[in-house]
């Protein structure tokens, strides 16, 4: 039974124009596909003991199976990510990365992988608007999306960046943030594992759709993972991976 799904999977990806290895000779290693990521942004990332798990991982690792390629994973600081893929460390980068019209001047990316956008997150209590957040000191991971936009924010008191998500949200439960802007989903499973009502979802501050990233130029890599990503959205693979994590379809529509 799994040769014969695999046979179809990969009869499919021939009829795309994707065969795999063979059609993607940019790869740093022939046969393998090298993924750059920070593990620390859960439910999309993160590592489970010693397990690199995740909704993201998950939907890569398929995407390598499909190219029949090996997936080797190397992992960077978030900041550092963008910078390695064009520093030829890798051939691609699962990052949640929002796609924006400054980061497509450096990097290419692939048809998006799901849809979100940056929430307001606080104690209960806390600020839970836009305008709530004037004179307040709001964490946010460095070098997202998150801490551009709220530059833009007037009134804001003051931005606090920390590394990761994880160190974003103890600043926010120790006190020393008023408030944590960050994507929805993480904020939905913050408050989820947080004891009830001690944490609250605010205003979506903006939507955007994210990608994997892809070296700029390397039409070779981001058409095959595409490929691959568009067959796993019509034969309900991607569906039920994103079932598995957040109960829904989350792609892009």
């Amino acid at each position: 039974m799994f040769k014969w799904k695999r046979a179809i999977s990969l009869l499919s990806l021939g009829a795309l124009g994707w065969a795999g290895a063979a059609a993607i000779p940019t790869l740093l290693t022939p046969g393998s596909l090298t993924i750059g990521t920070d593990p620390t942004y859960a439910p999309f990332i993160y590592l489970k003991g010693k397990t690199l798990t995740g909704f993201e991982v998950e939907l890569m690792n398929e995407v390598a199976r499909r190219l029949d390629l090996k997936p080797v994973w190397k992992y960077q600081p978030f900041d550092n990510l963008l910078i390695g893929l064009n520093q030829n460390r890798f051939d691609i980068v699962v990052g949640s990365h929002g796609i924006t019209p400054e980061r497509l001047k450096a990097v290419d990316f692939s048809t998006p992988d799901y849809c979100s956008g940056g929430v307001i997150l606080s104690r209960a209590g806390g600020p839970r608007t836009v305008a709530d957040l004037r004179g307040k000191v709001v964490a946010v991971q460095v070098g997202t999306t998150y801490y551009q936009r709220l530059r833009a924010v007037p009134g804001v008191g003051e931005i606090r960046t920390l590394p990761g998500d994880p160190e974003a949200l103890q600043h926010l439960l120790s006190g020393r943030s008023d408030a944590f802007v960050t994507d929805r989903f993480v904020a939905l499973a913050a408050q989820a594992k947080a004891p009830p009502g001690k944490l609250q979802l605010g205003s979506m501050l903006f939507q955007e759709k994210i990608g994997f990233a892809v070296k700029k130029g390397n039409t070779a890599v981001t058409n095959a993972v595409d490929g691959a990503l568009k067959s796993m959205m019509q034969d309900g693979t991607y569906e039920k991976i994103s079932r598995k994590y957040f109960n829904t379809d989350i792609r892009c529509k």
